[in-house]
């Protein structure tokens, strides 16, 4: 048996590095899916920021989950990083009782504690999607690790997964629960886990797309490059999409295809996080 196993490892094992998209700088280990070219429907009709259009892509290779703490943690350990909430104090969290809209500035906040101290660290969350981190820190990160943000019609691309309708399964939002960590209250006056999760879940712990991309809509905001039609000359704001664990349908309902959220570049939300793609 044990001749049996050493023959698999050297038969299969560059097999299985390759479906896991290994990056050969730095040993950072993700799935990736692999985004064939060709043409693409994307927008909504009457949607300024995001009009009705057809793109073409030469193709792309995204990865099927959000970057996670155990990915991050690896970068910072290499190289001694420090995230702009730690550095300037200045985390963003939410605990229930705020009004809509409304999120508390913790000193204590950052990627190690999403949420600030208080409310506990990522210790048992390790396969949690990274969060409490900005854009300049997700830039830092990629490149470290030889990866890159998607675009914000890569993103849609690959969210859509063939399709043309607000959502990739159709343009009513009742199979949301399957596929999204979202918040399911009325609104974040009370605390609402009514799906397992009051912040963040496990990446991949809904169902993926029909293309095997994890928690396209909610647990996290993610980050994308681009810029918008609205965006004023030299717009420092930056973009992210897919909705996260904070929205509802209430409030800022963006886990589908077509909505596009803004930041500042310097942000740092606890619901918002990134995926990335390979150069």
């Amino acid at each position: 048996m044990s001749g049996f196993l050493t023959y698999c490892l050297q038969r299969f094992t560059p097999v299985l590095l390759l479906l896991a998209g290994v990056n050969a700088v730095n040993g950072q280990s993700q799935h990736f899916v692999h985004i064939p070219a060709g043409d693409y429907t994307l927008g909504k009709k009457g949607y300024i920021n995001n009009p009705l259009r057809t793109v073409h892509t030469n193709g792309f290779d995204i990865a099927a989950t959000e970057l996670t703490n155990a990915e991050f943690e690896k970068f910072v350990q290499a190289t001694g990083y420090v995230t702009d909430a730690e550095r300037n104090k200045s985390g963003q969290v939410f605990t229930p009782g705020l009004r809509e809209f409304r999120w508390l500035q913790d000193s204590t906040a950052c990627w190690r504690y999403p949420n600030g101290i208080s409310r506990g660290g990522i210790e048992n969350k390790m396969n949690h999607p990274v969060a409490t981190i900005s854009y300049r820190d997700a830039i830092a990160y990629c490149e470290w690790a030889g990866v890159r943000l998607p675009t914000l019609d890569e993103w849609e691309i690959a969210s859509r997964a063939g399709a043309s309708t607000t959502y990739f399964w159709g343009n009513d939002m009742p199979p949301l629960s399957t596929y999204a960590n979202i918040w399911h209250g009325r609104d974040h006056l009370q605390a609402d886990s009514s799906d397992g999760y009051m912040y963040t879940a496990p990446v991949a712990s809904f169902k993926p797309n029909p293309w095997g991309l994890y928690d396209i809509y909610g647990n996290v905001f993610e980050y994308c490059e681009g810029h918008l039609p609205t965006d004023k000359a030299g717009s420092r704001l930056v973009h992210a999409r897919g909705g996260s664990w904070w929205c509802s349908k209430n409030a800022c309902g963006f886990f589908n295809s077509v909505d596009i959220g803004s930041v500042k570049r310097g942000a740092s939300f606890s619901n918002l996080g990134f995926r990335v793609v390979k150069k």
